[in-house]
């Protein structure tokens, strides 16, 4: 047995099933052993950040790693904006990077680079196997660093004669960290705050946003009057008539600071205080008020739902009484022309139920979650590091993870054409994606930037914001890499688009322009 079929059986030993991949030479064995070792799925990304991105959407919605398997230091760099994505969102992966055999490695070749250097600011845990006899055990590692609460990326780099050199044979899983239990001080600090009858409240993320920790965080709320948010960019929150409402923090900063200026006491439970995404002159960078007192509830390694229950038991929560629950509605299916509120709307109207929906409008989608409050039940992502090109390959992800649940796709359009290779996936895979861009021909948050950021406008500056010369003809992109796909320009046309892509099985795609 070599050293890539013990790691093949290791992974599969703990439980790691489905591996992302965009492989090169130095990953032949890994490839070749796929064949001989049995419980692994490899799906084929044509860039490696639709790789990369499309583990975090997996993880996201099974809690648990895929695997990666990406080629030397430059491919692993292809994929790093999404593995930025997903270290933000606390998403588990377990990447395998291939790189030069130790024997070659002095000769400088053209590919050979850093590996350990380029993986270690976007990962927790790196290492490097020294020889196949200690793959298999790197690998048990791996895994169990990268199911550390919260969830965490680990990076094992594979030296391509560690891979086909004989091995130990494979190991058994390695105990992964639990949850630390909040300390009772902690409990006792925010149970007084909430006590005190000033104005309160808590932000949830992470842990936090599952579906029981919600329940109690809405039980507090009902007992104190406490006020509940989640954090701007959220990992996943299920949204629906059977859970709890949750106010978003705004997007912009001042618009963030007016909204929880009067609060004297801000919790937090698995998120951080809220500061501006960027610097702006003149304008504070965090966003919460002098008078607020920050309480660290919970950190994200430790159980929320045990100091959201240890919370409720301390202010007499009666957690029998349920809380309440949205009241069942949806908007009627729209008319006229085509706009963003207008997609928003169809996008209430049609949501089927258990849908998830992957959300990377940017721009466009304000009005999305109004508009599905009152809907079924379903599942809602943003990108939570900021770097674009990341809801696709999530989607991705997020179908194989979840073959009997449709997964909506909300795409911009700027970002859409960093990984919009995704679609070949799920073209290759028969994922039930529906994908559709807000096609409004420009990277329209840099023109609100741009004044934001007090710089005066110019004629360059428009320029680059553009992207109408040419146009993207994204009905055609996405049928040349085997998608079905139409193009709407009224709200009717996108609407009977859209239903007609959830009845249907396998990927489709919907330019609404704009």
């Amino acid at each position: 047995m070599n050293g890539a079929e013990s790691l093949l059986q290791t992974l599969v030993a703990c439980g790691v099933d489905t591996c992302f991949t965009n492989p090169g030479t130095s990953e032949m064995h890994f490839v070749a052993a796929l064949d001989r070792v049995p419980g692994v799925r490899a799906i084929l990304g044509l860039q490696e950040n639709v790789v990369t991105g499309a583990a975090d959407g997996y993880a996201r919605m099974l809690g648990k790693p895929a695997a990666t398997l990406l080629h030397l230091g430059p491919g692993l760099a292809n994929g790093l904006a999404n593995l930025h994505n997903a270290k933000r969102a606390g998403s588990p992966m377990v990447n395998v990077i291939g790189d030069h055999a130790t024997v070659h490695a002095h000769l400088e070749a053209p590919l050979a680079s850093d590996v350990e250097g380029v993986a270690r600011p976007f990962s927790h845990w790196v290492r490097t196997s020294p020889s196949a006899r200690s793959v298999a055990s790197d690998a048990a590692e791996a895994v169990a660093a990268a199911q550390g609460p919260p969830g965490r990326i680990a990076s094992l780099i594979l030296p391509a004669d560690t891979a086909w050199n004989e091995s130990a044979g494979p190991v058994e899983p390695v105990a992964k960290p639990s949850s630390q239990a909040p300390p009772s001080s902690a409990i006792d600090a925010v149970a007084k705050a909430l006590r005190s009858g000033e104005p309160a409240g808590i932000v949830l993320n992470g842990g936090g946003l599952g579906a029981s920790e919600l329940r109690l965080a809405a039980q507090i709320r009902e007992a104190t009057n406490v006020e509940l948010f989640c954090e701007t960019f959220f990992a996943r929150l299920p949204r629906g008539v059977s859970h709890p409402a949750i106010e978003r923090l705004p997007y912009f900063g001042e618009q963030c600071a007016e909204r929880i200026a009067h609060l004297k006491h801000l919790v937090l439970v698995h998120a951080k205080p809220p500061v501006s995404f960027f610097a702006y002159p003149g304008k504070p960078s965090e966003l919460t008020a002098a008078h607020t007192q920050v309480h660290v509830l919970v950190e994200p390694n430790e159980d929320a739902g045990l100091a959201l229950d240890s919370l409720a038991s301390a202010l007499g929560v009666d957690l029998s009484q349920a809380p309440p629950l949205p009241a069942a509605s949806r908007p009627q299916r729209p008319t006229g022309a085509l706009n963003p509120v207008a997609i928003a709307t169809a996008v209430g109207a049609l949501l089927p139920e258990a849908a998830i929906v992957v959300d990377e409008a940017n721009t466009s989608g304000a009005a999305l979650l109004p508009c599905t409050a009152g809907g079924p039940d379903h599942d809602w992502m943003y990108t939570c590091g900021g770097a674009i090109g990341q809801g696709m390959p999530a989607a991705t992800g997020a179908a194989v993870a979840c073959p009997d649940r449709r997964v909506l796709s909300l795409q911009a359009d700027g970002s859409a054409m960093y990984t919009l290779q995704s679609l070949w996936t799920q073209a290759r895979c028969g994922l039930d994606v529906t994908t559709v861009i807000f096609s409004n021909r420009s990277y329209a948050i840099l023109n609100v930037e741009l004044s934001r950021v007090g710089a005066q406008g110019s004629e360059t500056a428009r320029d680059l914001f553009d992207l109408a010369r040419p146009e993207l003809d994204f009905a055609r992109l996405a049928e040349g890499m085997g998608v079905p796909a139409c193009r709407a320009t009224t709200a009717e046309e996108f609407a009977t688009a859209l239903e007609q892509s959830f009845s249907e099985p396998g990927p489709q795609l919907i330019d609404a322009v704009l």
